[in-house]
C-alpha cells in the first residue's frame, strides 16, 4: 500500500544473513537441499530496517526452499562491491522458468497448477521491502537457475 513504515538504523548485514541462514538451514537440509553460503566473516553496514532486512532475506530463502529442484543446492551470498552490498539467494527451479513473467508481481507463481499454499506474495513482499528500505531488487533467470539480488549502499561503522 506504499504505508510501509521504516525504523532505520546502521545494521550489520553479514550478522542478518548468517542469522536468517541458521534459522533456515535445518529446513532445507531436511529438505534435501545442500546448503552453499558465501558471507564474510567481517561486518558490512548498511542504513535501513533490520526487521525488514530478516524479512526480505527469510522470503529469498523460503522461495528456494519451495521451489527448488530436489537434492539441489541452494547458495547465499553477500557482495561488497563499488560502495554497494549485494545480497543473493540462487537456486536450481524445480520446474522450468519463463523468463517473461514478473515474479516479483502480487500474486505471481511460476506454475499456476501449484497447490502447495504458497500466496504469490514473497518475492513481491521482498521487493516491497528492499525498496522502502531504499534499496534495489532485481531477479536474473539462466535457463532453470534463479538468483534473486537485493542491493543497498554500503555505510561505514562509523557513520
Amino acid at each position: 500500500s506504499g504505508e510501509l513504515q521504516m525504523e532505520k538504523a546502521k545494521i550489520d548485514v553479514c550478522e542478518i544473513c548468517r542469522s536468517e541462514l541458521a534459522g533456515y538451514y535445518e529446513m532445507l537440509q531436511d529438505a534435501g537441499f545442500t546448503v552453499e553460503a558465501s558471507i564474510p566473516e567481517e561486518e558490512l553496514y548498511m542504513s535501513g530496517d533490520a526487521q525488514a532486512m530478516k524479512r526480505i532475506l527469510g522470503n529469498l530463502i523460503q522461495n528456494a526452499l519451495k521451489y527448488s529442484l530436489d537434492g539441489s543446492r541452494v547458495y547465499i551470498a553477500l557482495k561488497r562491491e563499488d560502495g554497494m552490498l549485494t545480497a543473493s539467494v540462487t537456486n536450481t527451479s524445480a520446474d522450468e522458468l519463463d523468463g517473461s513473467i514478473d515474479y516479483t508481481a502480487r500474486f505471481t507463481r511460476g506454475d499456476s497448477s501449484r497447490t502447495d499454499g504458497g500466496s504469490g506474495l514473497g518475492l513481491s513482499i521482498a521487493r516491497s521491502f528492499t525498496e522502502a528500505c531504499g534499496g534495489t531488487f532485481r531477479i536474473a533467470i539462466i535457463a532453470d537457475l534463479f538468483t534473486a539480488y537485493v542491493t543497498f549502499k554500503a555505510v561505514s561503522p562509523e557513520e
